[in-house]
């Protein structure tokens, strides 16, 4: 099945992903935490997207878990991942959050 067309990166279990990214923020939202089915206030990096598997794109790939945050957090300052390519996958559905599975200097 083909993925949607998004302005989103969508992340297929066990199919990684090459992204570069030109900018990100970091935004507070509110999401329904998965456990206690509560909604509650995250900050949520927002990787600003410029190329998605080798093809120029304008995307986003928002990330809301802390602990995928934080293989990023290294790359932030001075906008250092703008000097990457990031291999990322998705083990498996539903809440087990993305990795970093390389960082390949461009």
């Amino acid at each position: 099945m083909a993925s949607p067309i998004s302005n989103f990166v969508v992340l297929s279990p066990g199919i990684q992903k090459k992204l570069r990214f030109k900018d990100h923020q970091i935004l507070k939202r509110v999401i329904t935490d998965p456990i206690r089915k509560v909604p509650v206030e995250r900050d949520s990096l927002m990787m600003y997207v410029s190329q998605e598997d080798g093809s120029v794109v304008d995307k986003v790939y928002s990330i809301i878990s802390q602990k995928h945050a934080a293989e990023f957090a290294g790359y932030l300052p001075a906008k250092n991942y703008t000097r990457y390519e990031f291999t990322v996958v998705k083990d498996a559905p539903g809440t087990v959050p993305p990795r970093i599975v390389s960082v390949v200097p461009i």
